[in-house]
């Protein structure tokens, strides 16, 4: 399941400069992945044409939880 589907991603900000600005959470403070997820992010969207600068900030408001899930994703991981 991908993290779009797992509902982390919260804003996605493109201005016409090539800035994307991304806005995610995670699934809980003390989620393992806390420190390399956001730079996984940040270096998998600067792999894009015409992308220049990326910005990934950690966001805890909403807290993250279960209902913010696409249905493919709740279904894949047994939530339905």
């Amino acid at each position: 399941v991908n993290i779009y589907d797992l509902g982390l991603i919260y804003t996605i900000r493109i201005d016409d400069q090539s800035y994307v600005d991304i806005g995610m959470t995670l699934t809980s403070p003390n989620c393992p992945v806390a420190e390399s997820l956001p730079i996984e992010v940040r270096n998998k969207i600067n792999t894009l044409e015409g992308v220049e600068h990326v910005k990934v900030e950690i966001l805890w408001e909403p807290p993250w939880n279960p209902d913010m899930m696409s249905e493919a994703a709740k279904l894949e991981l047994g939530f339905l």
